[in-house]
């Protein structure tokens, strides 16, 4: 049974402060998801950030709890053995999923970018 959809679309230009400032980047990302090369072009770590934002943005909705209780670097994304996206949920944010969804629930994201826009959705199942 579905417990909450979330969406969140974010503008990708948004995040070019954001690369330029490792700082920035702590705050909001989960060391698992930072970026280890430079090489790739800033339009192309915009978008990878910003879609990685949005992803928070919509498990947090679908959770109903909005953006409290819990630290976005909680919340990240990884690649599974097929490259297909996987929304990880630790710390308070996870106890944040169960208290709200119970134990077992599954958590299921879409991500999408293209230049200028960064689009995720989160499905929120209750095991």
């Amino acid at each position: 049974m579905i417990f909450g959809i979330g969406c969140d679309i974010t503008k990708v230009s948004r995040f070019e402060r954001w690369v330029k400032d490792e700082n920035l980047l702590c705050r909001f990302f989960n060391q698992k998801e930072m970026l280890s090369s430079k090489t790739a072009s800033l339009q192309r770590r915009c978008e990878y950030y910003a879609v990685r934002f949005a992803a928070k943005e919509s498990f947090s909705k679908a959770l109903g709890t909005g953006l409290k209780g819990f630290c976005l670097t909680d919340i990240y994304i990884e690649k599974d053995d097929e490259d297909k996206p996987v929304l990880r949920v630790t710390g308070k944010a996870e106890e944040q999923l169960i208290k709200y969804c119970g134990a077992g629930c599954r958590v299921h994201v879409s991500l999408s970018h293209e230049k200028e826009y960064a689009l995720a959705y989160v499905v929120i199942e209750r095991g």
